[in-house]
This record gives structure tokens, sequence and C-alpha cells, in this order.
């Protein structure tokens, strides 16, 4: 019996991604073992935190880094860090940000409901584009670099833009603009880890700050996240979410390296981001995963899961109407090996919607986005040997039965 049958619930087979209303990505045994050795012990957060920044700069290129409480927290507070910079009095009225610079802006086709994490610091969305005819969804609204330029003004805390294929204008011409005009840039970059080099790429480029998720490709605990950048906003961010000092400002003494007291005027109440603290052993696993991640090793584990799905691609592409295609990478979450099986309804006699909804049945969720287009997706991050065996045997009944 496991856990999660101790308390009533079944679990799942998830091929439907590293998404967050499955718990994320599964973790590696050594991931779990340092969390749980972490748990034995007491540590001051700040320190952790401080050590924390260190494997993160070296990862990520950056000055700094924080752990957060998964990529939308990591928004937030970066976001509060470019409202408020050092200054204790703007930090200890956040969301209020009258009379404040607190104007986040960013591309139309760009803004959606993981937006509200900019709006919860207090900012004030400007979406930037105009309407176009197509309704493709990165046509409906046209961005170029001019009309992120024309709208900075006095009020402007930042830039904020997704990382995403077929996102306009390119993120290295709004940097030139948050750079020519002075304004932080946050770089969404939630699910874009493997490739690995994308850990470093998007700070290498010249942003401000980068917001990655822990709990998908890193595979690290599923609420947890990065945020990396410039030394100033990641001393501000933490500040913002760490427990307050209980001491006077004269007796406060944070870690000199990761947050410079004499920039503070004040000792800092709790902030907005208080409500996003990440735990001591969020912390190890997720530091213990980004050790672990590595061109060498995400080759090897790309390779095993590409041969599992090999299998799988053969078996059922026995059946007639069935045929299977490997997607391209750009186009995969966190770009792990994903298995395309385009279903001929006529044929087969089931759609590619009713294959998705047996199989759930089955306790096995595959991809289902595109099954108005006769697709049916098996994203690998959470495959083994056992579970694509699964995956193969309900597959083939599910398809199968629909004839007999």
């Amino acid at each position: 019996m496991t856990i999660y049958e101790k308390f009533g619930i079944e679990p799942i087979i998830n091929v439907d991604g590293p998404l967050t209303r499955y718990g994320g990505a599964i973790m590696e045994k050594e991931t779990l073992d340092a969390m749980d050795e972490a748990a034995k012990y007491s540590v001051p957060l700040d320190q952790l935190q401080a050590a924390a920044s260190k494997i993160i700069a070296e990862k990520t290129h950056a000055e700094a880094g924080l752990v957060t409480g998964g990529a939308c927290a990591a928004l937030t507070l970066a976001t509060a860090a470019c409202i408020c910079g050092y200054d204790v009095a703007r930090m200890d009225r956040l969301p209020d940000t009258t009379d404040m610079p607190n104007e986040v802006i960013m591309p139309c086709h760009q803004i959606s409901g993981y937006t509200h994490a900019i709006r919860a610091a207090g900012a004030k969305l400007i979406g930037v584009g105009i309407p176009h005819a197509p309704v493709a969804p990165f046509s409906v609204y046209i961005t170029n670099k001019w009309h992120i330029e024309s709208m900075i003004t006095e009020k402007t805390a930042a830039i904020a833009y997704v990382v995403r294929t077929g996102s306009h204008p390119s993120l290295e011409e709004v940097i030139e603009v948050g750079k020519k005009y002075n304004i932080p840039v946050i770089v969404d970059a939630a699910p874009e880890i493997p490739p690995i080099e994308n850990l470093h790429k998007f700070i290498d480029m010249g942003a401000d700050l980068v917001c990655i998720s822990g709990g998908k490709g890193i595979r690290g605990p599923q609420n947890s996240g990065i945020l990396c950048g410039r030394k100033d906003l990641i001393a501000s961010a933490a500040i913002q979410m760490l427990e307050a000092p209980s001491e006077a400002y004269d007796e406060w003494n944070p870690p000199s390296s990761f947050i410079p007291k004499d920039k503070f005027r004040g000792t800092p109440s709790h902030g907005i981001g208080r409500a996003m603290k990440v735990s001591k052993e969020n912390i190890v696993g997720l530091l213990t995963a980004l050790q672990n991640l590595n061109v060498e090793a995400f080759v090897a584990k790309e390779a095993s899961l590409i041969e599992l799905l090999q299998g799988i691609k053969g078996e059922i592409e026995k059946i007639p109407g069935i045929s299977a295609t490997f997607v391209e990478s750009e186009y995969c979450l966190c770009s792990y090996p994903t298995l395309e099986i385009n279903v001929d309804e006529k044929i087969t006699g089931i759609s590619a919607y009713e294959i998705c909804a047996k199989m759930r049945l089955k306790n096995i969720y595959l991809r289902d986005r595109y099954v108005n287009q006769g697709i049916v997706r098996i994203y690998s991050i959470n495959m083994n040997k056992e579970i694509a065996e699964k995956i193969e045997k309900a597959l083939i009944e599910t398809i199968n039965g629909a004839r007999s």
C-alpha cells in the first residue's frame, strides 16, 4: 500500500507532463535522500539561502540566486524587488504601490493567468501590441520593440517577458530596450529547463532576473523554483520572503555576501513574500537536483526514455489507423522526449478523446490537449520501464477494444 492509498487516494501514471495539478516531476532517489537528511536538523534559513545563492549563481552565471516556492513565487518576488529595491518603507506597503513606480510592461500575447503572480506584488500590467487579423495565438497581437519602448514612463518598474516559441519581439530586443532606459527585465523561463544551457542562457543575454521552475525539468521538489539575476534585486527579493529578523537593526547580522545590511535604512518587517516561504528540505532538494543536472546525465536519461517510447511506438503502430512520431524538442514541455500518437477514428473506431478518457479510467493520464486534432501525446519525464509496459498494454487494449 502506498502512502496515498493509506489516505484513500490511488496514485496515477502521469505522462501528461510535469504539471502542478499532478504534483510535477517525480524526484530522483538522491534528491529524496537529501531532503530526508535535511529534515533531521535545524539551520538558519538566511544562511542556507546564502549558500544556495552561490550554487545557483555558479549554475546560472548570475550574480546571485534564491530558492523560491515555485516559479510563480519567483515572479512575484522579482516584481516586488523591482518595485522596492532596498527601500524597506516600500516593502512594508506592498501590495499598495500608490505613488511608486509600479508598472510592468509586457507583450499582450504573453499575458495569461500566470501573470497574476506579477500583479500580486501590487504591479499594474501594461500590455503592449496591436490587434492583428489572424487568430493564431501568437498573431492576435503584433508586438514590436518600439511598442515596448513607447510605453516606458517614470512609473515603469520592469519589463516582463515569457520565453516561448514564437514570442515577439525577440528577448534580445527587449533586453536592449531595458538597458537603454535602465529598466530591469524579468524573464519567465519556468518550463525551459532542459536544455541545460537554458540555465544560464538568458542571464548571459543580459536579463536582470530569471524565474525557473524547480519541479519540472530540474526534477526538484514540485513547489520549488529559482530566481536568479542581479545581486541587489535578489537581496531585495530575499528580504521580502525570509522571516523578519527579531533583533534590532544594530544587532541584525544577515549573511553579508547575500544581504548587504548597510543598504537597508531599517530592520525589515515580514514582506509580501512571507506566504511564499521555502522549507529547508525544499531548498536542499532543489540544490541537490540542480547540482545533479548536467548535459551527460540528461543525454543518458533522454536515450533511455527514447528507447522506452520506441518500444511503445513499435507496438501500437501495428494497430490499423494508428501512427506515431516523435515531437521536436522545442515543442515539448521541458524538452523531454515526447511521443505523438495520431488516431484515424474512421479506421480505429475510437477517437483520440475517447482513448484519453478510457485510459484515465485505468489511472493513466495522457496529454489530451490536442485530441480535437486526433492526437494523443505521451510525455516521458515520469516514465520508467515498468510504467512504459503498463502504458503500452493499456493503449493496445483500449484501442483494440473499440472494435470488439
